[in-house]
């Protein structure tokens, strides 16, 4: 066997070796520095979306719960004082148990004096104030997930802007090897972009009907303990202003 046989043999195994490292899937890490610089920083914007997205709702989770906005008890001990005449007992079972009932409750006492009318004004008042409280923050969820495609969507554009460089650089003569780096960018923040967009903009959803469902518990409640107000003389008017 002379040595250009064996040379041809040694350089048959390289290139079958090559050739099978070529072929073995990336792993999650090559594919997210397959983007290069651009690519993981928006990678990185993207992981920033996500982890505030779960940890708001995580927060909605731990806020939007009955007991946290409406009480057991509160609205029957309201109703049951108030007709028995007591306001001031009325009064405190709304301050010894914090919540958007209570607020509402106390809203509507506050204005006693002033006749039915107001007090149902002032519910009303203090319930829509309640309402965008509680969707205060659900709405960054909604943000999120209108913002999160918008990077993967620059993610892509980069992408192909990095690829079409390519292009232009070589003439025309790059392979896709070196087109590969944008388009792995390109695909990569748009998957990513999507990943954190498809379950905040859910989560935003399903939080926006859970606050509008406890929103009306409560407003039937305080119209509930409140009722025996309407049979009570008016004191006073309040001043035109």
């Amino acid at each position: 066997m002379d040595v250009s046989t064996i040379n041809l043999g040694f350089m048959t195994l390289i290139a079958q070796a090559e050739t099978a490292v070529a072929a073995e899937p990336a792993g999650w890490f090559d594919i997210i520095l397959s983007g290069g610089v651009v690519g993981l920083l928006i990678l990185l914007v993207l992981f920033a979306l996500s982890i505030t997205a779960t940890y708001l709702v995580f927060d909605q989770v731990m806020t939007l719960r009955r007991k946290e906005i409406s009480p057991d008890g509160v609205s029957d001990a309201v109703r049951q004082s108030l007709l028995n005449g007591r306001v001031a007992e009325a009064d405190a079972a709304c301050r010894r148990e914090p919540s958007v009932l209570s607020v509402v409750l106390l809203s509507g006492l506050s204005e006693l004096e002033f006749g039915w009318r107001e007090v149902e004004k002032g519910v009303e008042d203090s319930l829509a104030e309640q309402s965008a409280r509680l969707m205060r923050r659900i709405e960054y969820l909604s943000v999120i997930g209108n913002i999160a495609p918008m990077v993967g969507l620059l993610g892509t554009v980069t992408g192909m802007i990095f690829a079409f460089q390519q292009v232009a650089t070589t003439r025309g003569a790059a392979g896709a090897g070196d087109l590969a780096e944008g388009i792995y960018q390109a695909l990569v923040t748009t998957v990513g972009g999507l990943i954190v967009a498809i379950p905040s903009l859910a989560a935003y959803a399903i939080c926006r009907n859970r606050v509008d469902s406890l929103i009306a518990q409560v407003a039937y409640q305080s119209q509930h303990a409140l009722a025996p107000i309407k049979r009570r003389p008016t004191a006073r008017t309040r001043p035109p202003k």
